[in-house]
């Protein structure tokens, strides 16, 4: 019987980066792939912020990517995603969080969210204002300070940890809004994201999002099932799409 569960979209950085780390520690779950702006009543109780993803572990609600990550740390601790050496540690947290915060705030919330969500989901025109305020002044700034952070090759500390998997996602998801890394710009960043994304785990969750990148959120379900995703018997989706606020922390 599967005991972990996990609501949220498979497009999601947030959900990919549990996911990423579920398969790491070779878990076993289940997944409800529904964005946020389609939770129904039941989610809401579960995740009062209307937030994707939300772990179900035997009765337990976890909320929030970070706070999940800990606890699959702390209750399956081996193989580890964390750095052993404590400044490591802090360090690789802190990426982490700036990961959640700033490369969210301009890939996911400014180019993505107007670029796909917003004419997809909400049948409404992209602000093009912010998207291009977001390419030309937040992501390069953010990229800036990333590049500074980046080994040579490798890890960031060495072994693989939930700092190269937090970044990675980001530009993941950007990617489906056509964004990629300038590599001439920033050849450790892109280098690092490049080598995060070849790892299996990672591969095997990208054919479950490739399987539903375009198509309409109805039709997003039986794609995934027919791919081998591991899905939940019943959604919490079942809402009409509504806005969701983005996340400022």
């Amino acid at each position: 019987m599967v005991r972990l569960k996990v609501i949220g979209s498979y497009l999601s950085p947030y959900v990919r980066k549990v996911l990423a780390c579920m398969e790491l520690k070779e878990l076993d779950y289940e997944v409800d792939p529904m964005p946020p702006f389609i939770g129904n009543e039941a989610f809401a109780r579960l995740s009062p912020l209307k937030r994707v993803p939300v772990l179900i572990d035997d009765g337990l609600v976890v909320n929030d990517s970070t706070v999940i990550c800990q606890y699959l740390e702390d209750r399956h601790p081996s193989p580890s995603i964390y750095p052993r050496d404590i400044a490591d540690r802090a360090r690789a947290r802190w990426l982490e969080e700036y990961a959640d915060t700033r490369l969210a705030d301009g890939l996911i919330w400014r180019v993505f969210y107007q670029r796909s969500i917003r004419r997809r989901v909400f049948n409404e025109p992209a602000d093009e204002a912010v998207v291009t305020q977001a390419l030309e002044v937040e992501i390069p700034a953010a990229l800036d300070y990333l590049e500074t952070q980046m080994p040579a090759d490798g890890f960031l500390f060495g072994a693989l940890s939930i700092a190269d998997i937090s970044i990675a996602s980001y530009f993941r998801t950007a990617f489906f809004s056509r964004y990629t890394i300038d590599a001439a710009r920033w050849p450790h960043t892109a280098a690092l994201v490049e080598r995060v994304q070849a790892l299996p785990v990672m591969q095997k969750l990208a054919r479950y999002e490739d399987c539903t990148l375009r198509l309409p959120l109805a039709e997003q379900r039986a794609a995934l099932l027919a791919a081998g995703a591991p899905l939940t018997s019943e959604t919490m989706g079942t809402c009409a799409p509504r806005p969701v606020l983005p996340r400022t922390s």
